[in-house]
């Protein structure tokens, strides 16, 4: 099908008015998915986004339940999100982010009602990159600027108009209903071109990395690598797939919230015992741990890299630790 860029806004109006729409906005100078309410708002032409994609089904900070407690006993109200959602406009390595953190949230150990059910109620439009950053290495992580893996729906921007494609059954359901154009022969090679053509420049090799990482676990790489790391975890905070978090209650009398926050393995304090022992005491414990889970441990439990390429924690690291070189000079010891 065929989507005039006029059109847009339009559409996204029409679907405003039925759907809660997230889409790119930019805001003090900063594109970030957020809820629309009219077409007008929405940002296309953008790189990636300050924030990553995983903040619309695992906020930030997000009240899992709250409780009061009374004469009668404790009474409890869970705040599970199932309202029908689209997400429009999302790059592939967020999107590819999603299916990375379904494994996570959903395996034979946990199942996470909250994340799921955000899921389970939001359609997915993707939109491919014309133009792939610098930071950017998604080719080389099984994704890639015009991968549709996690898509219910895909755009291709060919200039005026992008080629909208139905990829999941829910997503062909929803362009039938759209009323859109087939798409001609020439948008549609067009697209072809694109997809085909456009690859992220910055490559890195990451074959049979997760066996590497194994032999190397006590190598004396890990005293440099992490030298310069300042531990802000900018690097995890704008991660695509990272998902760690931790839990608390917040009360005042006999009214509370349990709250779920990010946190990152970066963090010192991540590993802290109650004892005082920290089995990751240093930046060298940690920056080893961030890399054996994205590229060892995630594999070897999933079958998948847990990294997607985005490029947000080289462009973002104040000190420009470029895991790319990282996994280069692995890739080099003996």
């Amino acid at each position: 099908m065929i989507l005039n860029k006029s059109e847009v806004t339009n559409l996204l109006d029409k679907l405003a008015s039925e759907y809660r729409v997230i889409a790119p906005v930019e805001k003090n100078g900063l594109v970030e998915f957020a809820a629309i309410q009219k077409g007008e708002e929405a940002k296309l032409d953008y790189a990636n986004t300050k924030k990553p994609g995983k903040e619309i089904l695992f906020p930030q900070s997000e009240e899992l339940f709250n409780y009061t407690v009374d004469t009668e006993g404790v009474r409890m109200q869970d705040n599970v999100d199932g309202q029908a959602t689209i997400v429009f406009g999302m790059h592939p390595c967020d999107v590819k982010s999603w299916v990375l953190l379904d494994n996570v949230f959903k395996n034979d150990q946990y199942t996470d009602v909250y994340y799921l059910t955000r899921r389970a109620n939001t359609l997915v439009v993707g939109l491919g990159c014309n133009e792939p950053a610098s930071t950017c290495f998604c080719s080389s992580v099984a994704c890639g600027p015009f991968a549709k893996e996690g898509s219910d729906i895909f755009l291709t921007d060919i200039g005026e108009a992008y080629v909208v494609e139905g990829i999941s059954e829910k997503g062909k359901e929803l362009v039938a209903k759209l009323g859109l154009s087939e798409a001609g022969a020439e948008a549609k090679a067009a697209a072809a071109k694109l997809q085909a053509e456009v690859k992220a420049d910055g490559s890195v090799n990451i074959e049979g990395m997760a066996e590497k990482l194994r032999t190397i676990y006590d190598h004396e790489y890990w005293n440099k690598l992490y030298e310069k790391c300042l531990g802000c975890g900018a690097c995890t905070y704008l991660c695509p797939t990272c998902h760690c978090f931790d839990i608390a209650d917040e009360a005042t009398d006999c009214n509370g919230c349990r709250v779920r926050n990010w946190d990152a393995c970066m963090f010192p304090l991540f590993t802290l015992h109650g004892s005082g022992h920290n089995p990751r005491p240093s930046g060298k414990e940690r920056w080893r741990q961030r890399l054996m889970h994205k590229f060892n441990y995630f594999v070897e439990r999933y079958n998948a890299t847990a990294c997607v390429g985005c490029g947000r924690c080289i462009k973002n690291c104040p000190v420009n630790l470029d895991i790319r070189q990282a996994l280069a000079d692995i890739q080099a010891l003996d």
